[in-house]
């Protein structure tokens, strides 16, 4: 994901941190001087739900507008499988028996 959240700020004409902060304040999300750097300056790695939901409600947007999905990092981190030249090589189809606790391989 990437945060987009100066950008959306500079387009309601929020320039600096401090006054991001103060909107944030008096929409009460009272924020330390350091969080409010971390999220202004980077892509933060967890945000707390209310905070996103006041954060959208300064700037008039939805979440959507502040996270960015990245789909070809997810690609990315996606480990590669190895195609099976036959059925014998691959692992065998695990299927529910009703009525018995477990599951079992057929035979």
């Amino acid at each position: 994901m990437q945060w987009n959240l100066r950008l959306k700020a500079a387009e309601r004409g929020i320039w600096k941190s401090a006054e991001m902060r103060r909107r944030l304040g008096d929409a009460g999300l009272e924020l330390s001087a350091g969080k409010m750097s971390a999220l202004w300056a980077g892509t933060p790695t967890s945000i707390r739900l209310d905070d996103l939901d006041v954060i959208c409600a300064v700037l008039d947007c939805d979440p959507a507008a502040l996270l960015i999905r990245e789909p070809e990092k997810v690609a990315a981190r996606r480990p590669r499988r190895q195609e099976t030249a036959s059925s014998e090589t691959a692992s065998p189809r695990v299927t529910p028996r009703f009525g018995r606790p477990k599951s079992e391989p057929p035979l």
